[in-house]
């Protein structure tokens, strides 16, 4: 069944980007301290720089260079390929990540309208044309520093579930449900850490396509 973007509500077209932009204004002051220390780290544990960037479709695909902190290394092998995620991914990085503290820069994106603080989260640039017609509705709104599909299963559900939900969620946005989710990401990444790598894969398997005629097996909030 083909799924379309509801019409803007008050929230989405009045509140959200607002609000938007006074969380990402606090979460730099509040925690300035905090990118301080990280940098710090990053260069030491990284071995230069402590920020990683990348470009990343947002809404309606139009892309922007995403700001993280790096949590893998740039560890080449002889002939000059990068090495496997897993091999990569020291010590620093995975605290980085088990914690989201990687995530912290991407207030800066928040800011700048590149994303808001919940959505679909903003994935790589060579999936653009490998989604179906109804999971690239996820870029009908900006992406997420956060989003419905990672309170439910983040890395630890398939593609094609995480796509389902946050379509879900473009067609169900609102306020209370933004509140809910970000609550919902306190607890699982930074309490529970649950769902960050997946079944099979240090951080998640390349999205390779949805073949035809599979389909979700999400049915539906829970």
């Amino acid at each position: 069944m083909h799924v379309s973007h509801k019409p803007y509500g008050p929230y989405e077209k009045y509140l959200k980007r607002p609000i938007d932009f006074l969380c990402g204004l606090a979460a730099v002051v509040v925690f300035s301290w905090l990118y301080l220390i990280l940098m710090v780290l990053g260069v030491i544990f990284m071995g230069g720089n402590p920020f990683f960037t990348q470009e990343r479709p947002g809404k309606d695909g139009k892309l922007f260079k995403l700001i993280k902190f790096r949590s893998m290394s740039n560890q080449k092998d002889k002939n000059g390929n990068l090495l496997p995620d897993d091999v990569r991914l020291n010590k620093y990085g995975r605290f980085l990540r088990k914690t989201s503290l990687d995530e912290l820069p991407e207030a800066f994106n928040i800011m700048k309208g590149d994303m808001s603080v919940v959505g679909p989260r903003p994935l790589l640039v060579q999936y653009l044309p490998r989604y179906n017609s109804e999971q690239k509705h996820r870029h009908d709104v900006r992406p997420g520093l956060s989003g419905y599909a990672q309170v439910h299963g983040r890395n630890d559900v398939s593609w094609e579930d995480k796509f389902a939900m946050d379509v879900w969620y473009v067609n169900h946005v609102t306020f209370l449900g933004d509140v809910k989710i970000v609550f919902q990401t306190v607890g699982k990444a930074f309490i529970k850490q649950e769902g960050i790598s997946s079944r099979t894969s240090a951080t998640m398997e390349e999205f390779m396509g949805t073949p035809d005629g599979m389909t979700s097996n999400w049915r539906g909030p829970y």
